[in-house]
């Protein structure tokens, strides 16, 4: 047997090493759906970085500092009638359930899944509920001694847990649609106002509820307030919380939650659209920063930059985008590139944590929903549609944020998730394409971290007319640089390299406060003193084959 190792094994002899990074892996979902979050191995001829030469119609440049924002995850909310309708398929087709979870929500590296990790879920009803209901709707009950948190239908806590089962990442985020409804000036879940005299009391329901899960075997990652707080709708549950009350609220609540366990839990406020980014948002912090983790933003007015009014105010919190929904009748690939412009590459270029859309699951009617509401004119459309017979159907929702998530996934077990790069796209057709980059760092630290970019290619009309056009790209990478013709459509693809410099130039890392951690001296004392783990390709009878791990000393 003939094995050919790359330059790598220099380093073994103490010569200068030759490390050149490669891209393998690929996964495509292409404007006519030839492809659809399609994965591809270069294998045995991967796209190489090497020495710069002239750039393509389009130039991605990868900047490895300053980082910015981890992400936590791409997903959706879990709805009652989301929970309702997986339960039904779960007793119809036992392996067509966990297919579509697996497909959903599988973070392991290189699976062919979404690896969804973000799972919001209303407390009580929402306008997809069965019935109007909170935990304890007996008026003046302010004691909360009738609070029963399994008046929520029992498949919702069960479908939560097979969906935890299946990725131990998920991070579980609720908030009410409304208080209940003797709390509220209009004595009913279905708008209303909320009384500051029940500011205590609420924040004490809230707690019960983080309790109920908890009894549930649920960890709760995030909790918030209301939803949607300057929105009344009396065909479903909403309230009108204003920035104020919901600091009284949050203050009193992360009390609570400091004194029953509840540490680690965030309380996100806010939840609701970009157009009141330095409003709401802004009052919230100024009154109660020290409560509060951060704010959540909806898609359904305004625009994703103006999340940079609140950034820039409080850079310090934390920003999430926690709900928009497609409806039916759409056109599929321009809900593609919407998505990707506003949310998933969009809002989280302007510094969100992660990228939610609405209902998970519902029928090919966007039902069930509760009877008499107004919420959805046009029948919302979900992640995925599980018709009564059993079949399905991934929704563009899916494949947008399959393709981002990709990207963010953790590389190895318990891992961390992917963090934020700064890009800046030149070159002839640079208005093609939009991207956002992400390093995802190593259990390991002397492993090779993995470097992805996630691509749109919007050029359909190049000259106004009907002309899908892929761009040749070069990608800069340390001073290195690789090739790739992106197709029209969504393209995410990665690379490893080292997360310090291994050929005895600049050795230094940058942490995120931007200072500066170890020089080229300790840089090179490090590899003296530890093996070192790096990607080496091999030819194996002439065979080429994928990359392997090795260590060096």
């Amino acid at each position: 047997m003939i094995v050919r190792l790359s330059a790598v094994v220099s380093l073994a002899f103490g010569l200068t090493p030759v490390v050149a990074q490669q891209i393998y892996d690929i996964w495509a979902t292409t404007w006519d759906r030839s492809q659809l979050f399609t994965y591809t191995n270069l294998s045995p001829n991967p796209i190489n970085f090497v020495s710069p030469g002239a750039i393509g119609q389009a130039d991605i440049t990868i900047e490895e500092t300053p980082l910015a924002q981890s992400m936590v995850g791409y997903g959706a909310s879990l709805t009652d009638s989301s929970a309702l309708i997986l339960n039904n398929l779960k007793n119809q087709n036992a392996n067509t359930y966990w297919s579509i979870l697996n497909t959903l929500f599988d973070p392991t590296d290189g699976a062919d899944a979404a690896g969804f990790s973000y799972l919001r879920v209303p407390l009580g009803a929402s306008d997809f509920s069965a019935s109007v209901y909170s935990f304890d709707d007996v008026s003046g009950d302010t004691s909360l001694a009738n609070f029963n948190i399994n008046k929520a239908p029992s498949y919702l806590f069960s479908v939560i847990s097979d969906i935890a089962s299946i990725n131990p990442y998920l991070k579980i985020h609720i908030l009410p649609w409304s208080p209940p409804g003797w709390m509220k000036d209009s004595g009913t879940m279905l708008g209303g106002n909320f009384l500051s005299t029940y500011t205590s009391v609420y924040a004490n329901y809230l707690l019960k509820c983080l309790q109920g899960f908890q009894s549930h075997g649920i960890s709760v990652y995030a909790i918030g307030i209301q939803n949607e707080p300057e929105n009344s709708n009396p065909s479903y549950p909403t309230c009108i919380i204003t920035a104020s009350q919901e600091a009284q609220i949050g203050e009193a609540l992360r009390t609570l939650m400091n004194d029953n366990g509840f540490s680690s839990v965030r309380i996100i406020g806010y939840e609701h659209n970009w157009d009141d980014a330095a409003g709401y948002p802004v009052q919230l912090m100024d009154d109660a920063s020290s409560d509060f983790a951060g704010v959540a933003f909806h898609c359904y007015a305004g625009n994703f930059t103006q999340q940079d009014s609140f950034h820039n105010a409080f850079p310090s919190k934390e920003i999430y985008f926690t709900e928009c929904s497609g409806v039916y009748g759409s056109d599929w690939w321009s809900d593609i590139k919407w998505y990707m412009e506003n949310i998933f590459i969009g809002s989280v270029t302007h510094s969100s944590k992660n990228g939610l859309m609405w209902n998970l699951a519902l029928d090919g009617n966007g039902q069930p929903m509760l009877p008499g509401t107004t919420s959805c004119g046009t029948p919302c459309r979900p992640v995925v549609q599980i018709n009564s017979d059993g079949s399905y159907v991934y929704h563009q929702e899916f494949y947008a944020m399959a393709q981002a998530g990709k990207a963010i996934l953790p590389r190895d077990v318990n891992g961390p998730f992917g963090q934020r790069l700064h890009l800046t796209i030149g070159g002839a057709l640079a208005q093609g394409l939009i991207a956002t980059a992400f390093v995802t760092g190593r259990v390991n630290p002397s492993d090779w971290q993995r470097y992805s970019l996630v691509v749109l290619n919007w050029d359909d009309r190049p000259d106004g007319t009907w002309n899908p056009t892929p761009i040749q790209t070069t990608i800069e990478f340390r001073d290195m640089q690789a090739t790739y013709t992106f197709p029209v459509g969504v393209t995410t693809l990665w690379w490893y390299a080292p997360s310090t410099s291994l050929n005895g130039t600049e050795a230094q890392e940058e942490n995120q406060d931007g200072g500066r951690e170890r020089g080229q001296k300790q840089s090179h004392e490090k590899q003296k003193q530890k093996p070192f783990t790096a990607w080496v390709h091999a030819d194996i009878n002439g065979e080429r084959q994928r990359p392997i791990e090795m260590v060096f000393q």
